[in-house]
């Protein structure tokens, strides 16, 4: 009997994949270029219908026509020699899928390749982490839609369930799938720097236990913050060191590492002409992580502001930031779902910002109760410029940016840096800004460099001879 689906690369990823298709009825070839792996999978899948495989050649004759060969293999290099080393064994209209967290431009870039040689491939963002692999992830396929409808029943099984509906959507053509989660981790390095620093806030100027933040972020896990993220931060800060009896947190080195999507959403974005400071902090905040010595060296020669302690009103102050987190996460993702659009526009992809919402409320690492909120602002406006001028959204900026100015302004005059509190601020206010200071920039421009300018009054281009 041939197997419905391959999967190449048995890591943590590709293991709990293959488990998870093997669980909704699929019978599942595996295959990795170690044995080790390989035979770890097969001990845990005992009564599962897996078929472990040593032999590349045997792994893809086993394979129902077309054969459909999922890939989870670390991205770059190793993507194209396993593909390499298929190619020979595969004929017209097979199906290769890669799921790993490959740039969209090199799935581009194969795409044509193998479609030249008549297979077909399908680039696959698929978030959810280990967890999420084996129960069910959010799963973002780009490539023909003719090749993905294919595999669409697979895909639509293991995906995460929400209200009776999978969080998997056709994307769009080549690399539009890598492209979206691409920038899905790009909104998460900014939702989870944003709410590091309501964390910072709290214990720094609230004087708050780890226990008592706890229960805040599970307060806020109650509401309109609702979150994957703010559920397990209050998990975090609860977990105890079993060395020391200390909150774990208070022994984890404060750097923190990151694959490389962050900053390709960034490069992106700065290639492309879309705003998108707040992910771009979010990464250059990491960065600054990194350079723990150089900082611990500077904490003892730079100085910072020297004020008064002052007891702030708790209860007031754990609203401020509270409003403020709801708002740097909204500019967030109003900036994510801008690159989305921008991008579509500028590559004809015909993204479904309505249905990449939904897809996102299970399964990913951004999943959120406001995600219904954004894909509803999609539905009644398909052409929505922006995020933050959806009515639903709009309101809430109008109740909330005085606590997002209120704490962005205590953190500044207490020298805690809030890289993305003030860049959402930044945002928000430079978005809201019917005439800003870009005259001048223009003016001088043209002063130096004869660049011309546009009039407020008078079409065409002018320069002015200045001196």
């Amino acid at each position: 009997m041939y197997h419905s689906i391959g999967v190449i690369g048995l890591g943590v990823m590709g293991s709990n994949l293959a488990l998870n298709m093997a669980s909704k009825g699929e019978r599942v070839a595996v295959y990795n270029y170690t044995r080790d792996l390989t035979d770890q999978l097969a001990q845990k899948s005992e009564g599962h219908s897996i078929f472990p495989f040593y032999e590349l050649s045997e792994f893809v004759k086993s394979l129902n026509t077309p054969r459909k060969i999922f890939l989870m293999v670390t991205a770059g290099k190793p993507v194209d020699s396993v593909i390499g080393s298929l190619v020979p064994f595969l004929d017209e209209g097979d199906i290769i899928m890669d799921g790993g967290n490959s740039h969209y431009l090199d799935t581009e870039r194969r795409y044509d390749v193998l479609k030249n040689k008549g297979i077909r491939y399908l680039g696959i963002g698929i978030s959810g982490g280990e967890a999420g692999a084996l129960t069910g992830p959010s799963i973002m396929p780009g490539g023909d839609k003719e090749a993905y409808d294919q595999v669409a029943p697979i895909f639509t099984k293991i995906a995460a369930q929400v209200e009776g509906g999978p969080c998997c959507v056709y994307i769009g053509p080549k690399g539009a799938g890598h492209f979206t989660k691409m920038v899905h981790n790009g909104i998460e390095y900014a939702d989870m720097q944003l709410i590091a620093e309501a964390y910072t806030f709290l214990h720094q100027k609230l004087d708050l236990t780890m226990e008592e933040i706890a229960d805040i972020f599970d307060k806020w896990n109650q509401g309109e913050l609702k979150s994957y993220l703010i559920e397990i931060t209050a998990e975090i800060l609860r977990k105890k060191d079993e060395i020391t009896g200390l909150p774990l947190i208070e022994v984890i080195l404060d750097k923190v590492g990151q694959k490389g999507t962050g900053k390709w959403t960034s490069i992106q974005a700065i290639d492309n002409g879309i705003p998108s400071s707040i992910i771009t902090e979010s990464l250059f905040a990491r960065y600054l992580s990194a350079l723990k010595e150089e900082r611990e060296a500077a904490a003892n020669i730079l100085s910072g502001p020297e004020i008064e302690a002052q007891e702030l009103d708790k209860a007031e102050w754990i609203e401020h930031i509270r409003q403020a987190l709801y708002m740097g996460k909204v500019c967030a993702y109003a900036q994510g779902f801008t690159q989305y659009k921008m991008t579509s526009e500028l590559f004809g992809w015909n993204l479904p910002l309505e249905e990449i919402a939904l897809i996102f409320r299970g399964g990913c690492i951004i999943r959120a109760e406001f995600l219904n909120v954004i894909s509803e602002a999609y539905r009644t406006q398909p052409n929505l410029a922006n995020l933050l001028t959806a009515p639903y959204f709009a309101e809430k900026a109008k109740a909330y940016q005085l606590g997002l100015r209120k704490v962005v302004c205590e953190g500044i005059l207490s020298g805690i840096a809030f890289p993305c509190l003030s860049a959402s601020l930044s945002y928000y206010d430079s978005y809201r800004a019917g005439r800003s200071n870009a005259s001048l920039l223009q003016a001088q421009r043209d002063y130096f460099g004869a660049h011309t300018y546009e009039r407020t009054d008078l079409d065409g281009v002018f320069h002015t001879n200045w001196q």
